[in-house]
């Protein structure tokens, strides 16, 4: 059960970063279905997404409106997409999910975007912590050189109400919201996911709300490029 009147007590920094982990997800798949807003000021879509990841090892995503928009499948090692629409595709590194978001991010990180967790590992370096409007907000004794970054976690739960990735020098933002969690077979699941990226140029702000998820379950991933299409580079 949730404890929604939880209040944020005077707690270590270490505390806080050590329940957040203990509070990660745990199990072996997720299927779910999602409703996607995408719109970077040129583009507005609205798309109903399928995503089943096999933790550790593959997320499979398809987008559909009315037919299916595209396919992609990422491992910790490539990322493959193509698109029904544009008839085109890409094979290759992580650049494709850079030039989305604005920061280099691997797929652990991707992964734990969407499963509610801090983009990196609270326990490898030492953190801050102080309580602002009743949560926890986590951030390195030593931030990065080119990056700030702040983790905001929930004291009902440990989960993330939001975390952010910040260059001043180079004007990029990345921050990424949980409005609200739901308690689904023992698992404390975001219900949505607001990520905005920011940058010099342009602001993209993709809108995640999960409509139906199960847990380990039997997850059929099919991918295959079809034939003709071009390839496209980022």
């Amino acid at each position: 059960m949730i404890d929604a009147n939880a209040i944020a007590k005077s707690i270590s920094a270490k505390k806080v970063a050590k329940k957040h982990i203990a509070a990660n997800f745990d199990k072996e798949t997720l299927d779910a279905k999602l409703r996607v807003n995408f719109n970077n000021g040129k583009t507005n879509q609205n798309l109903s997404v399928s995503m089943k990841i096999k933790k550790d090892e593959v997320i499979w995503l398809k987008g559909s409106k009315l037919i299916t928009v595209f396919k992609a499948e990422i491992t910790p090692t490539s990322v493959r997409y193509y698109s029904s629409l544009f008839k085109n595709y890409f094979e290759g590194d992580f650049s494709m999910i850079k030039q989305l978001l604005g920061v280099e991010i691997n797929f652990e990180q991707l992964q734990n975007l969407f499963l509610g967790q801090s983009l990196l590992n609270v326990k490898e370096e030492k953190q801050e912590v102080e309580i602002v409007n009743n949560s926890y907000v986590l951030s390195p004794e030593k931030q990065a050189a080119l990056f700030d970054i702040f983790f905001t976690i929930n004291p009902s739960h440990f989960k993330l109400d939001n975390q952010a990735i910040v260059n001043i020098e180079k004007n990029l933002r990345l921050d990424i919201e949980y409005p609200n969690y739901n308690l689904i077979e023992d698992v404390v699941f975001p219900t949505a996911v607001n990520i905005k990226a920011k940058n010099s140029k342009s602001i993209t702000a993709i809108d995640l709300v999960y409509k139906s998820v199960q847990f380990n379950t039997d997850v059929k991933m099919s991918f295959n490029i079809p034939s003709g299409y071009k390839k496209v580079k980022f």
